[in-house]
């Protein structure tokens, strides 16, 4: 199929789905090697290209030769998926995460098939998920909460054991069913599930659940749930009531009092009795009523006639919020149970779900979710004048939890939190001072950017920030056995730290990032809700390109097939020249590579030019420590 044909075919799923019908015809979306292009685009940059699967293979000599076996070996129907390998990965808790590594052909397919899955799916997603979708994220669903949730009285915290493990593979092929009606593409994505994982050598077979680690996984988990979201809507469609809360009582008698008052003051002054000594005490009591109302709750919290019911999902994580009574939170949760585990096959975790108060918080995506009240009178502006308002009741707050911080900085081992004791890390003191510094950089970084949009996050992170920066320079101070006082001032500018570096005659500076730094964003709620558009758009990156052009970059020949060489790493070509390290950097750490010269790089022999170069200038010596690239290619 032409690539104009494949991307109109492409583009037109989503019609076709809000259309109502079923989509046919994915199955020969598969021979297009656009598709198979665009997959490699999106996979090879990631670290888990080089992964190996259970085959030993890699991205490393990636060719269209390979792809075309896959989509011949598809459309004859011989293409089997491989058991994915299984390896344990550490959870926050200390326990373990299973993880499977599929293959890479595998993995190639998957993606494929999440690419086209996305385009049925995305248009109809709930706006309340958040997972695994473009231009979502854990910090969209956050903000979506803290704008939208003001007034909730009960968070309901729900947790489903084990949900990537146990998801029933019938229920999720018939969901897919329900919108694809192609066999042969349900087939695939079934044989993809069904192949099993490899532990310690034993091939174990999968009955249930979707390999965490796969491409398609999160995907899949969405199509899922997906049918949670729809009950999730429809009962927040029949249990919202009302439009808005009734005014409090103390509320309704001020006003009704400031209102008479009011109108006796204009009466009276409409006859000329404006020197009246009761227009005086009815001006003193008007003050005194509006100093009151400030102090008392405008509507009626508890309001019956008044009720929302909220929901957020990131994956399999959700939060239900409802304003209501107790009784009524426990019938939506008991309902929600039933759901699972009637309609999706799983089952919730009566130990980690429950129900809280939303004065008291809960926990949800690594932040602490409450409602708070602040009863004091603020300032504010209504229609461009200065005004006094009444203090906000129940606001939706995002906090950082102080456990989570006292288990980052322990364990990073800068010290102990609690005893207020920074100390250097002996396992860098090896490492260059540029090194030490873009690790703390990136640890301390990454933590505070992640609670960003906390509503304390400078208060809760100042004793975090100071143990990154006592550390980071006790540790320096170690390897150079001096005091940390001396690395203090050989690193200030000001208020700042630097730590310099040559390359080449200039000196580079490294900032040591500080909390202050870290840029909070902007909010912007109006544009949380708003429907996303999966546009799928073919590019060509410079490396397809190159790719499809069959010219070796290493010889320069034209005349044989090209495989891509994947660079393991930047920094192991340190050994390999300063010209070759720039070209992969500039490649992204990847090349086009003729077959010999691909077996060359990896047997660390070195190319025609350089074995001319080096007998012309009488070295031929330099070239046995060509062997110690090859660790680096």
């Amino acid at each position: 199929m032409l690539p104009d044909t494949i991307e109109r075919a492409v583009r037109s799923l989503p019609t076709v789905i809000r259309s109502g019908r079923k989509v046919n015809g994915l199955y020969r979306l598969l021979k297009s090697p656009l598709l198979w292009e665009h997959a490699y685009q999106r996979i090879a940059p990631n670290k888990g290209a080089m992964t190996p699967g259970v085959d030993g293979q890699t991205f490393d000599g990636f060719s269209p030769d390979k792809v075309r076996s896959i989509i011949e070996r598809l459309a004859n129907g011989t293409y089997r998926p491989q058991p994915a390998r299984r390896v344990y990965i550490p959870k926050a808790n200390g326990q373990k995460r299973p993880l499977g590594v599929p293959t890479t052909e595998d993995k190639l397919v998957q993606e494929v098939v999440r690419t086209i899955l996305e385009q049925i799916y995305e248009p109809l997603f709930s706006r309340h998920s958040h997972g695994f979708r473009p231009k979502r994220s854990c910090h969209t669903a956050l903000e979506s909460i803290r704008a939208i949730w003001t007034g909730v009285k009960w968070l309901i915290d729900v947790d489903v054991v084990g949900f990537f493990d146990n998801i029933d593979h019938d229920v999720l092929v018939s969901l897919l069913e329900k919108r694809i009606a192609d066999r042969r593409f349900v087939r695939l994505i079934r044989g993809l599930l069904k192949a099993g994982y490899v532990e310690d050598w034993v091939f174990h077979k999968t009955y249930s659940g979707t390999p965490q680690g796969g491409v398609v996984s999160p995907m899949l988990a969405n199509i899922y749930l997906h049918e949670l979201d729809m009950f999730m809507q429809a009962k927040m469609a029949g249990f919202d009531k009302g439009k808005q809360r009734s005014p409090s009582p103390d509320a309704r008698r001020i006003r009704n009092r400031l209102s008479y008052v009011r109108r006796t003051v204009d009466q009276l002054r409409a006859k000329g009795r404006g020197d009246d000594p009761r227009v005086t005490s009815f001006l003193e009591e008007i003050g005194r009523l509006k100093a009151e109302r400030l102090a008392v709750p405008a509507s009626d919290a508890f309001d019956p006639n008044y009720r929302r019911l909220r929901y957020c999902r990131y994956a399999d994580d959700f939060i239900i919020g409802v304003t209501g009574s107790k009784s009524e939170a426990r019938q939506i949760m008991e309902e929600v149970r039933t759901y699972l585990s009637d309609h999706l096959k799983l089952a919730v975790s009566a130990e980690k779900s429950g129900i809280h108060k939303a004065s008291d918080g809960a926990r949800f995506l690594g932040y602490e979710v409450r409602t708070m009240t602040n009863p004091n009178p603020h300032k504010a502006i209504f229609d461009g004048r200065p005004a006094v308002r009444r203090g906000l009741a129940d606001r939706m707050k995002l906090l950082v939890p102080r456990d989570r911080v006292v288990r980052f900085v322990n364990s990073k081992e800068w010290g102990d939190y609690d005893s207020f004791r920074p100390v250097g890390r002996a396992a860098l003191r090896f490492a260059s001072d540029v090194e030490i510094v873009l690790a703390y950089n990136a640890e301390w970084r990454g933590f505070a950017n992640y609670y960003a949009i906390a509503d304390d996050v400078k208060r809760k992170l100042n004793k975090a920030g100071y143990f990154a920066l006592l550390s980071c320079v006790k540790t320096i101070a170690g390897k150079h056995r001096t005091s940390a006082r001396r690395v203090f001032a050989k690193l200030r500018r000001g208020t700042d730290f630097y730590i310099s570096y040559e390359v080449g005659d200039t000196t580079r500076t490294i900032k040591l990032w500080q909390l202050k730094d870290l840029q909070r964003h902007t909010r912007t709620w109006g544009g949380i809700d708003i429907p996303s558009s999966a546009k799928f758009v073919f590019s060509r990156t410079e490396l397809v390109e190159r790719l499809n052009a069959r010219e070796c970059e290493r010889c320069g020949s034209n005349d044989q097939p090209c495989e891509v060489h994947h660079v393991r790493r930047i920094g192991e070509l340190q050994h390999a020249g300063f010209s070759r390290h720039m070209a992969a950097a500039r490649q992204r750490k990847r090349m086009v590579l003729c077959s010999r010269c691909h077996n060359d790089v990896h047997a660390g022999q070195p190319t025609d030019r350089q074995r001319r170069t080096a007998r012309s200038r009488g070295e031929p010596n330099a070239l046995k420590g060509a062997r110690s690239v090859r660790r680096g290619a």
